[in-house]
């Protein structure tokens, strides 16, 4: 038998134990008004959590899909359009895009960070496109689509390196609409400003979710889009309810996907205790930087840029073993995760685009070592050092060096 404690791969049940008095207010309130859909509670955390973010408007939402699609409609995306991203992330990200009547355009990654990068970006859009005479927009080569917006994902809670991206961006007037659905409360320090940006304030507008196992998590789906544009704020309110500009006034035709109340309650009151929680992730990730320093030759270890404070949504090293290092951190009571095996231009749902194995090497060669510890606030310091103890064993027994 296993003597090892077991240390889950992700907490969900302490931190909620904590606010479970809260919670039962907060449903009660909802009761008591019978205010299930909007109403004050959405209105106070859309105020708040758009504060939060350093942005003019949060438009709460029913989760963080819903949020990615309604930015890009309401920014401007039209069918027929394509739209840059990253192989190397959730499908909600290219399902928005595709719901958004576009065809999603990859360009590889960072080796180090595993975000969008900007000189490969770059290239695309210097030796892959032109600019069509006709209409004064910049189109895709092969295609011969218009390619209208850039969609950089902020992995594992660290931001893209956004003043290039930005830069390219302005320079060929595509919109950069921000997946920072892994990201609440990550920063960027730019250059071009002078000052730190917090993620969900550099584009056209941002997505987030607040799934919960995220930094910010519902007790259930909920999202958010936040944005300093007045006019896309108005349009991603219709889009969510209906197209109505005011009850059965519909300006356009719209979805269901609006945030229920009590969920945008429990976020308000969770979101007071975000910073802390944040700040204890970093704390936690820098503790396993130190105690992962004599593998630094076996494994790769995370890399977070001058220009970045992440917030360590998820913290993952890689190994080229490793689904046997995964198997014996599970043997050993371990919990892991991989986030994500297989990259999604050679998913079957992108048959269609017709990529092949070493179209997009960065993120290939990624997807096949990147395996996510457990991260969480509640982590504890003794727990950590049983997951560094066991990855000690499991490396030095097993995993050749990586550089």
């Amino acid at each position: 038998m296993n003597s090892t404690p077991h240390v889950p791969f992700l907490d969900l049940i302490t931190p909620h134990r904590q606010f479970e008095e809260d919670f039962v207010a907060i449903f009660r309130t909802a009761l008591n008004r019978a205010g299930f859909i909007g109403g004050p509670m959405v209105e106070d955390f859309e105020r708040e959590f758009a504060n939060f973010a350093g942005t003019q408007h949060c438009i709460g939402v029913a989760n963080g899909t819903d949020a990615l699609r309604f930015a890009l409609m309401a920014a401007g995306v039209r069918g027929g359009d394509l739209v840059i991203t990253v192989p190397n992330t959730f499908i909600a990200t290219t399902e928005a895009i595709s719901q958004a009547g576009a065809l999603p355009k990859f360009v590889d990654v960072d080796e180090r960070t595993y975000n969008m990068d900007p000189a490969k970006l770059q290239q695309y859009l210097e030796q892959e496109c032109q600019i069509d005479p006709a209409d004064g927009r910049l189109h895709d080569r092969e295609t011969s689509r218009p390619v209208t917006a850039v969609v950089p994902v902020h992995l594992y809670g660290q931001m893209a390196d956004m003043d290039p991206i930005l830069e390219q961006a302005q320079r060929y007037s595509l919109l950069v609409i921000e997946d920072a659905c892994q990201a609440h409360g990550a920063e960027y320090f730019s250059k071009q400003e002078g000052r730190w940006r917090k993620a969900g304030s550099m584009g056209d507008a941002a997505a987030f979710s607040f799934y919960p196992g995220k930094n910010l998590g519902a007790c259930g789906e909920a999202g958010a889009v936040t944005t300093n544009n007045s006019v896309l704020a108005k349009m991603v309110y219709m889009l969510r309810d209906h197209g109505q500009s005011q009850k059965y006034y519909h300006r356009l035709e719209g979805y269901n996907g609006r945030l229920d109340a009590i969920q945008a309650g429990i976020l308000n009151a969770k979101l007071v205790h975000l910073p802390a929680w944040n700040q204890q992730r970093r704390l936690n990730a820098n503790r396993y930087l130190d105690l992962f320093a004599s593998l630094a030759d076996s494994i790769v270890l995370p890399f977070e840029p001058s220009w970045s404070r992440a917030v360590y949504h998820i913290f993952v090293v890689r190994s080229q073993n490793r689904d046997l290092l995964r198997q014996q951190l599970e043997s050993a009571n371990i919990g892991t995760g991989i986030h994500y095996p297989i990259p999604l231009h050679l998913q079957d749902a992108y048959l269609h685009l017709s990529h092949q194995a070493g179209d997009f090497p960065v993120a290939e060669k990624a997807c096949s070592e990147i395996l996510s510890l457990p991260m969480y606030p509640q982590l504890s310091e003794e727990q950590q050092h049983t997951v560094a103890s066991r990855m000690m064993e499991c490396v030095q027994s097993t995993v050749p060096a990586v550089r």
